[in-house]
């Protein structure tokens, strides 16, 4: 790789490493997967840089080789998860401090199937419209409103969210 594009790379993973990360944390719901996520992506990015980096928008490519590799993380083997309604005890100091209401999101959403997850992360997380998400993951603006409806409902329906949702308790109510 030419110099030039090599330091393009190094500037972009540089920018936008954390924020990579955190969605990848999103899509898998374990920061050491959200991190091995993040640099097989990266890692991906960087043998076909100068094709990416001709992109209109190269954090897009890349966010989408995030969800294509977590997709590809069930397609290759079955990996076995187990979910828990409060993260590990860590040695050390957690450099996340993590909110309640975050804990719950994050435990409702590893509940959600890998599509939904991905749609509701992307559209409600990273804010992107339903074409950018569309483009990102390969499929139509009505799939990813289905399964934006779809996994919203959910999450609506999700108990350790309840509590969070703020005076009424929110819309959708039972289980």
């Amino acid at each position: 790789m030419q110099a030039e594009l090599e330091d393009r790379f190094h500037d972009f993973v540089s920018a936008r490493w954390s924020h990579l990360v955190r969605t990848a944390y999103l899509l898998t719901g374990d920061a050491h997967h959200a991190e091995d996520l993040t640099q097989t992506a990266l890692a991906k990015a960087y043998r076909s840089w100068r094709r990416v980096a001709r992109s209109d928008n190269p954090e897009a490519y890349v966010r989408r080789m995030l969800v294509s590799c977590n997709s590809d993380r069930f397609r290759k083997r079955r990996v076995a998860e187990s979910l828990t309604s409060a993260p590990p005890e860590r040695a050390g100091r957690d450099e996340v401090a993590w909110s309640d209401e975050r804990g719950a999101l994050m435990t409702a959403l590893a509940g959600l199937p890998p599509r939904q997850r991905a749609v509701v992360v992307m559209r409600y997380w990273e804010d992107l419209s339903e074409a950018e998400v569309a483009e990102v993951l390969g499929c139509s603006p009505g799939t990813v409103k289905s399964q934006a409806s779809k996994g919203l409902a959910k999450l609506r329906t999700y108990p350790g969210l309840m509590e969070f949702a703020g005076g009424s308790g929110g819309r959708g109510g039972g289980r």
